[in-house]
């Protein structure tokens, strides 16, 4: 089954050449471009994409806000930011607001496509310890005084053996991992991780990272 994908970047010229590229593997289909967030939002409601590449500095409404109308209102769409550095404060922002995870704009061909069927697939595209750097620039820029109550409010939904899950996680731990440390089996795990998602209304593991730091579940730093 085709994936179909919106590009939004106020480059003509990026917009085209993500075009040839996705277009070029037979299983990708564009199907609309735009160049400001607000006909982006607009054009995402009437053709229903799977993933949409975001560019978040745009002139008007920008990428950041969105990509937070595109995921409440559609929750099968997936968003993609797209960044020139991959430690930013309007990436973080752009996973807050529901992106799947970020991709460079000068990311080789091959790995744009890979991100794109990774998220078309639910997962997020980028790996927790690339979240993790992200959330240690960004976090302490983002004074919160309800962080203690957050915090006290994810715990009660989630069981003992959840919350040593959700910690680990937070701190980049593959599926593969938790069952070391835990003497679990794989299959186990990914059932927790399920769960966690669904308990805290979440869509992936990137924004699972960025609630444990948020909400001060996980600190910058914290290795556990």
């Amino acid at each position: 089954m085709m994936i179909r994908v919106v590009i939004c970047d106020d480059q003509d010229l990026l917009r085209v050449g993500y075009r040839m590229i996705l277009e070029a593997t037979g299983e990708i289909e564009v199907v609309g471009e735009s160049s400001d967030g607000e006909s982006a939002i607009a054009l995402c409601r009437k053709v229903k994409p799977d993933v949409v590449l975001m560019d978040v500095r745009m002139p008007g409404t920008d990428g950041i806000t969105a990509t937070k109308q595109i995921t409440a209102r559609a929750r099968d769409t997936r968003v993609i930011i797209l960044t020139t550095f991959d430690v930013d404060e309007y990436v973080y922002a752009g996973l807050r607001a529901g992106a799947s995870g970020f991709v460079l704009k000068d990311a080789l061909a091959d790995e744009l496509v890979t991100a794109i069927r990774t998220v078309a697939e639910g997962a997020a595209v980028l790996a927790p310890s690339a979240t993790r750097r992200l959330i240690d620039h960004c976090i302490p820029l983002l004074p919160d005084p309800d962080r203690e109550s957050r915090r006290d409010e994810v715990a009660r939904e989630l069981t003992d053996r959840e919350r040593t899950v959700f910690g680990l996680m937070a701190t980049g731990k593959s599926n593969r991992e938790i069952a070391a440390e835990l003497f679990l089996s794989e299959g186990t795990v990914k059932i927790h991780v399920g769960r966690i998602l669904a308990k805290l209304s979440l869509r992936d593991r990137v924004q699972a990272v960025v609630l444990a730091y948020e909400t001060g579940f996980i600190t910058p730093g914290d290795d556990r």
